[in-house]
């Protein structure tokens, strides 16, 4: 009768043996998720929500041509356009790396913000965008354009993920004669600057 009770003893071992991975697997699943959470890069890029700007829209004639207000989330900048004067059809839409908008081509705005930098141009550009690219803007048949947009490349405030643009030398957004095909260097073919607008904080 004893050796069916040692027998019995002996084949429990295998069992302990087994379970013990599994116990050091379910902590090592528990504790690594954890760690993740507190670096994650997405956390630390998140911007603090409320910082408002805005950039008056002037026509090449220095008239003006409209209102475009931008605010700070939490990833990026949501942009509100309100725009008159275009002619009817499709405009590129930019962000430029100088707040100047001296008529009548608007070139004291520079180019788009981080143009230069090893970014490319294009929204569709397998090596873009540059973090001044937005989408296009409709002009209806009465030359007003209305567009709400939103960008993660750029920020109101520092330290948010994007590029600044309430920097030293500002910034400007401008709309263009012409769509942008979003692929095509340096501006994706959307002609003259039309509108231009300094942004500044209000």
């Amino acid at each position: 009768m004893r050796l069916p009770l040692v027998a019995a003893g002996m084949l429990t071992l295998p069992l302990v043996t087994a379970c013990e991975p599994v116990s050091t697997s379910t902590e090592t699943t528990v504790t690594t998720p954890s760690a993740a959470v507190g670096t994650s890069p997405g956390t630390a890029a998140r911007a603090p929500v409320g910082a408002t700007a805005r950039a008056p829209l002037l026509n090449g004639a220095g008239a003006s041509a409209g209102t475009a207000t931008f605010r700070q989330g939490p990833t990026g900048v949501v942009i509100r356009m309100e725009a008159t004067g275009l002619n009817p059809g499709w405009h590129g839409l930019h962000l430029h790396g100088v707040g100047q908008c001296e008529g009548p081509k608007f070139e004291t705005a520079g180019s788009h913000v981080k143009h230069g930098g090893g970014a490319v141009h294009g929204l569709l550009n397998a090596e873009g965008p540059e973090s001044g690219d937005l989408p296009n803007v409709y002009a209806g048949p009465d030359g007003r354009a209305f567009a709400e947009v939103f960008t993660t490349n750029a920020s109101l405030v520092e330290g948010a993920g994007g590029e600044p643009l309430l920097d030293v030398d500002g910034s400007a957004i401008l709309i263009h004669a012409m769509p942008d095909d979003h692929v095509a260097q340096p501006i994706g073919g959307s002609g003259d600057r039309v509108v231009c607008g300094v942004i500044a904080t209000g």
